[in-house]
């Protein structure tokens, strides 16, 4: 959530070499909803300034590095990639080195075209130089995936993945600003308060090339990066969240999420972003999110085509994933790929879905 929101820490903690227990239910999904006041916590009033919000912040829990991008060919194929790294403390500050180092790392980089799904998860543990992230210039990396800037602004980047079955080389551009979420960066993910910090670049070019098996692929489009760090993002009694990144055809930005309760007494949150970069926070009356077709996928069925709706803002669009069997099958599994919309609105974004 993007919220990736963001499956983040329940994904780290079943890592083998972290040896832990399995999260019990009253933690919430993945155990996002664990307490964990000898973390560092989310407060209103810090300053979150770009680009020094890209590096990592180990006194909190959990943090992730998050990339989607919605893709063409030169040929007019639709695809869309992921890449994304989390960090996770098992334990808190002061912070230990070498194999001593409680900083545990997961990357998970994944493909979309209209008849093929490709995905791949890596684990790495900090300290001895598996992975971590830097700044000035920003990188990020876990084994021999990357998210670089080649600037100290962090306005251009590179991003490789390289795989089995697929791998990618693309060049990013920043075109607009960064975008804080809900009050100042304190992005509320339940009404008992719980929250993340949440910063996001949805003004990314994009251009490169994609390799599927033998097949080259040269590719242009729009990218999100969604950076959220945190020490209890979720409630204990959330099931899982579904989470849009919208680019629309106007130039304009939206970002929606739904955190799942058992009573049906979901949570909504959402930000309208204007091509210029103004926004504008949605609070969880405005929104509505209502999935209108489901498919089976993985032994689950999960909603694929979804009605999204802000009457205040005059949105009514319907959505629909480009491959129904988008299904990242890593530690924990999900899904989460390209989407199209139509209605009052057009254009591509995408979707992740947890907790089904």
């Amino acid at each position: 959530m993007s919220n990736k929101v963001v499956l983040l820490l329940l994904m780290l903690l079943q890592i083998a070499l972290l040896g832990c227990k399995p999260v019990p239910p009253s933690e919430g999904f993945a155990g996002l909803g664990a307490t964990a006041d000898e973390f560092a916590q989310v407060v209103p009033g810090n300053i979150i300034e770009y680009p020094a919000a890209l590096d990592q912040h180990p006194e909190y829990r959990i943090e992730w590095w998050y990339v989607t991008a919605n893709l063409e060919t030169e040929f007019g194929e639709q695809l869309g990639i992921q890449w994304t790294l989390f960090r996770y403390a098992d334990a808190p500050a002061p912070q230990r080195e070498g194999w001593a180092s409680q900083q545990r790392w997961l990357g998970h980089v994944g493909i979309t075209r209209a008849n093929q799904h490709f995905f791949a998860d890596t684990y790495a543990r900090g300290g001895i130089n598996q992975a971590g992230v830097s700044p000035e210039p920003f990188k990020a990396w876990i084994d021999n995936w990357s998210f670089v800037a080649s600037d100290t602004d962090a306005t251009h980047f590179t991003l490789h993945a390289d795989t089995a079955d697929f791998s990618y080389a693309l060049t990013l551009k920043k075109q607009g600003p960064a975008i804080l979420h809900g009050e100042q960066g304190v992005s509320v993910k339940s009404s008992a308060g719980q929250a993340s910090y949440y910063l996001s670049l949805p003004f990314l070019a994009v251009s490169g090339e994609i390799k599927i098996g033998d097949e080259q692929l040269a590719v242009t489009g729009e990218a999100w990066l969604d950076r959220e760090w945190s020490s209890q993002p979720l409630a204990a009694n959330q099931l899982g969240w579904d989470w849009f990144s919208l680019h629309l055809a106007n130039g304009d930005k939206l970002m929606l999420f739904r955190l799942r309760h058992a009573d049906a007494e979901h949570y909504f949150s959402g930000t309208y972003i204007a091509a210029d970069g103004r926004t504008q926070p949605l609070q969880s009356q405005q929104i509505t999110m209502q999935p209108i077709q489901q498919h089976s996928v993985a032994g689950k069925r999960v909603p694929v085509a979804w009605q999204l709706t802000v009457a205040d803002l005059g949105i009514a669009i319907q959505a629909q994933a480009l491959n129904p069997n988008a299904w990242m099958g890593t530690g924990i599994a999900y899904w989460e790929g390209p989407i199209s919309f139509t209605g009052s609105h057009s254009g591509k974004g995408y979707l992740e879905m947890t907790g089904y």
